[in-house]
């Protein structure tokens, strides 16, 4: 992918939720929620302070995070669905 996001901005791509539930029912595709937890393809090289200094990002290529449901920009990059969101509509990284 040849895509570099501007400033505090990521570059993520959702990570699919579970097929079934812990019971064992089948979810079909138009049940399923969007998933809350993606992983991070390419970061900004971050935002800039009031003096103007650069603030790099604390967030990098490859974590995986959880974001809110509503979070981001939904975009088509080389035929892959991904978002582009602040870094501030992070989360959390998961460990």
């Amino acid at each position: 992918m040849k895509f570099r996001p501007l400033h505090d901005r990521v570059v993520v791509k959702r990570l699919e939720g579970e097929e079934k539930t812990k019971g064992g029912i089948i979810i079909p595709d138009t049940a399923k929620e969007k998933p809350q937890e993606g992983q991070i393809i390419a970061v900004g090289p971050g935002a800039r302070d009031e003096t103007g200094k650069l603030v790099p990002l604390d967030v990098k290529a490859g974590d995986r995070i959880l974001f809110g449901k509503w979070s981001g920009t939904e975009v088509k990059i080389d035929g892959q669905d991904l978002l582009i969101m602040k870094e501030s509509d992070i989360l959390g990284v998961v460990a």
